[in-house]
């Protein structure tokens, strides 16, 4: 039997994007920085595996905090028995945390544990799952958090090189010039734009009302048309999802902040989006997104997984989408040197498509050297209370 040995936090920091982008201005008080936080688990036969949870960009000693917690629970216990490790793991902290912070954790485990398993077999982690590869996944670039011209004319830039024709940019209701001057500007070189509204932070979320006008004013100053809106109202408000998919042609998509499989199945059972957005950083690891990649086979809905997190996020979440059939996946534009090294060349984009990783795993590189390059700063934190920021008015965009 091969069993876990060893079970290790690693928490690194690492400059993320510049310090005049429009996110980092809003929602990081300390500037360009952001933080990852990992599990390495360590088997007995010497493979190591290596997962991630989204809680650490916010809570990066929560997520410690947890990681140790769970760590007694693991350690002597068969690695290869994937389902029962992460059964302990829910027995642990269900009780407390259901839908909360030790999901990440969860996913940083179950994650590790994949990885070690594929590495174990010398396979890449969409062949263990029983995947083929032989779908082509296309990819969208996931930036536009742009306050100026020159900003998204730089993004265009990076879409183009990589031969990618669909953008989503970040705008709210009230950016009807700054969203249509994009929309029309994609569209004369090719690239169709979706629109992140970002009301998982917002308190309260705008109304399916505001969608619909937002959208109707922007599509009557543009000669294109908005593809897809990502959490366009509250993320606790599925009927308002379900309300919106009937009243605009832009696909209505979600989910990724669903932290269990089955809520996300039983909104896909309700009809609420157009496609789900699981998150294997998320909502509980590998497991839970391939859950919902069998169920979308069953219903009237798709899966594009959300990639928003460092190196092994990404890659946890696009190996699902190999394995799983996925037709769509997001690409972060946001320089982070960390998740660039970490990714090893293994996130191959060509022609707009993403080519099939070929390391065991998923694919992912952590060296002593390189987390002494990027020690963990515990001031680099996302902050959801956002901070006020000098825009450039409605008006900069006609």
């Amino acid at each position: 039997m091969v069993t876990i040995d060893a079970v290790r936090c690693v928490l690194l920091s690492s400059p993320y994007s510049f310090a005049e982008d429009a996110e980092i201005l809003e929602c990081f008080p300390n500037g360009p920085k952001r933080t990852v936080g990992m599990v390495e688990i360590t088997l007995s036969n010497g493979v190591t595996g290596i997962g991630e949870g989204y809680l650490a960009v916010f809570a990066p000693l929560v997520f410690r905090a947890i990681v140790e917690l769970c760590t007694p629970v693991l350690l002597g216990k068969d690695a290869l028995d994937i389902a029962r490790r992460t059964a302990d793991i829910r027995s642990l902290c269900d009780y407390w945390s259901l839908q909360g912070a030790a999901r990440h954790v969860l996913s940083a485990i179950d994650i590790a544990l994949h990885d070690a398993a594929a590495k174990s077999r010398e396979q890449p982690l969409f062949a263990y799952l029983g995947g083929t590869g032989e779908c082509e996944i296309e990819v969208y670039g996931s930036g536009g958090c742009c306050d100026s011209r020159e900003h998204f004319l730089a993004e265009f830039g990076q879409l183009e090189a990589l031969g990618i024709t669909l953008y989503k940019i970040r705008a709210v209701k009230e950016d009807i010039n700054r969203t249509a001057w994009a929309v029309n500007e994609a569209g004369r070189r090719g690239i169709r734009v979706g629109v992140d509204m970002c009301q998982n932070l917002a308190d309260p979320p705008q109304e399916v009302d505001d969608v619909v006008h937002f959208l109707e004013r922007v599509h009557a100053s543009s000669d294109h048309r908005i593809v897809f809106l990502e959490e366009a109202v509250g993320p606790d408000c599925p009927e308002g999802f379900r309300d919106l998919r009937n009243r605009v042609e832009a696909k209505v998509c979600g989910g990724e902040i669903i932290t269990t499989p089955g809520e996300m199945i039983r909104r896909m059972q309700a009809g609420v989006y157009d496609f789900v957005q699981p998150d294997a950083s998320v909502i509980g690891g590998i497991s839970p997104v391939m859950e919902v990649f069998e169920a979308s086979g069953r219903l009237d809905t798709d899966v594009v997984v959300h990639a928003w997190g460092g190196a092994a996020a990404i890659m946890a979440s696009y190996h699902c989408a190999i394995a799983g059939g996925g037709r769509l996946v997001e690409h972060p534009m946001l320089d982070f040197p960390l998740g660039n090294e970490m990714l090893a060349g293994q996130r191959r984009i060509r022609d707009g498509r993403l080519g099939l990783p070929e390391a065991p795993g998923i694919g992912v590189t952590l060296t002593p050297e390189l987390e002494a390059r990027y020690p963990f700063d515990p001031t680099a934190v996302y902050s959801c209370i956002l901070q006020d920021y000098a825009r450039n008015p409605e008006d900069y965009w006609l």
